[in-house]
């Protein structure tokens, strides 16, 4: 999607423009959005911050003394930009403004849905710690089909219910939103780190979700956005339980959005990223980085959500998530690839990550692209939400 804001700084108008696709059910308000990324200086992490943190501490203000309708959206609104302030102070972890806006953001989230019927907060046992998430009920009596979303590499479950909790609800499928581990609720919270073997993580979500009498096992979905386009399908191949999989976007090799950066070739860069020590690929890196804005931010959250101590050791551990393995082929249930066809991250040609995921799968498969005419050609479509939404629940209503 044209760039409207931000021009020589990618990373930022993607986050503007994902905040303003949030709009399309009730979250944040599109003047605040653009009122609020016209005060942030490009590049400038620290200017973000303060921008975002000063609209949602406003809205809360005014949301927590509010009647209850306008209550429920100015906390829903305060807590969308909550969310933004802290998305780009990773790189150092221990700065305590990340924490704070995060939990003022669940807060405000939790307060809002409280105003949402059949909408409840869940906590998942796994391992030895839970997951956090929210469960919503679609009315009627018996039992219902049921979705399971995540997100990936940096959403939260909390910005789920703008991208597809709510749609599939009012669709009549009960929806399972969660963070798994390296995800928001876990990282935030000191709880597991990042992990690709995600048929470990969606597993015990099935165990807890299917226990509920509601929920038909056998007509049980699930959906994974950005990163997560490789996490479901990756979970789906072991796991027999799925009736479908969606990949919003698809992923084959998640690592070739980084590579793809370095002047280097990406089986190399894959190769040499795994060296205990490479001081020349190090100095590749750092360069590379300070010449590109998303270098700059994946390297620095990476490291976040995977607790690895430098930027290489981050590559090689998040070369971990790739089809290359074969896996793909292992998969049974349908599948619905997703594509943006101008991604920020991924490359848009025929052997895109999407198409390259499709054309690897041996279930069957549906492979659905989203354009620029129709608004919806960014990296997993905020600027067409309701299209999306729409078409991803169709799928699933004609599947399951």
């Amino acid at each position: 999607m044209k760039q409207l804001m931000f021009h020589d700084d990618p990373p930022f108008w993607f986050e503007t423009l994902r905040n303003l696709g949030l709009a399309a059910y009730v979250g944040p308000d599109v003047g605040e959005v653009i009122a609020t990324a016209a005060r942030v200086t490009p590049g400038d992490y620290d200017s973000w911050h303060d921008a975002w943190l000063s609209t949602a501490e406003r809205l809360e203000a005014e949301g927590r003394g509010s009647h209850p309708v306008s209550a429920r959206d100015g906390l829903l609104r305060a807590s969308s930009y909550y969310r933004a302030a802290e998305f780009f102070l990773h790189g150092h972890p221990e700065d305590p403004r990340i924490d704070h806006a995060y939990e003022r953001s669940v807060s405000c989230f939790r307060d809002a849905i409280a105003h949402f019927p059949g909408v409840t907060p869940v906590e998942i046992p796994y391992e030895d710690t839970v997951l956090h998430g929210y469960l919503y009920r679609a009315a009627g009596e018996g039992p219902r089909p049921a979705v399971v979303m995540h997100n990936g590499f940096d959403g939260a479950a909390e910005e789920l219910h703008f991208s597809g909790a709510l749609g599939g609800q009012e669709r009549g499928f009960h929806v399972l939103t969660f963070d798994g581990p390296g995800q928001p609720a876990a990282i935030h919270r000191d709880g597991p780190a990042f992990r690709p073997d995600w048929e470990n993580v969606v597993g015990p979500v099935l165990d807890f979700l299917t226990q509920d009498p509601g929920v038909d096992p056998a007509r049980t979905a699930l959906l994974g956005v950005s990163l997560g386009g490789y996490l479901a399908p990756r979970a789906a191949a072991y796991e027999p339980r799925l009736a479908a999989v969606v990949a919003l976007d698809g992923v084959f090799d998640a690592v070739s959005a980084l590579t793809a950066h370095l002047p280097l070739p990406h089986e190399e860069a894959v190769r040499r990223a795994a060296a205990e020590h490479d001081e020349e690929m190090d100095r590749l890196i750092a360069d590379a980085r300070a010449r590109s804005p998303i270098l700059r931010w994946a390297f620095d959250h990476g490291r976040y959500v995977t607790r690895t101590s430098n930027d290489r050791e981050f590559l090689a551990e998040y070369a971990r998530s790739s089809f290359k393995d074969g896996s793909a082929g292992k998969i049974t249930c349908p599948v619905l690839v997703c594509e943006a066809t101008d991604d920020l991250f991924y490359s848009t040609t025929e052997e895109s990550d999407p198409r390259k995921l499709y054309r690897h799968l041996t279930a069957p498969k549906t492979l659905l692209s989203f354009t620029e005419e129709e608004g919806g050609d960014a990296h997993c479509h905020p600027g067409a939400l309701r299209l999306a939404v729409a078409r991803i629940f169709d799928w699933l209503d004609d599947t399951i």
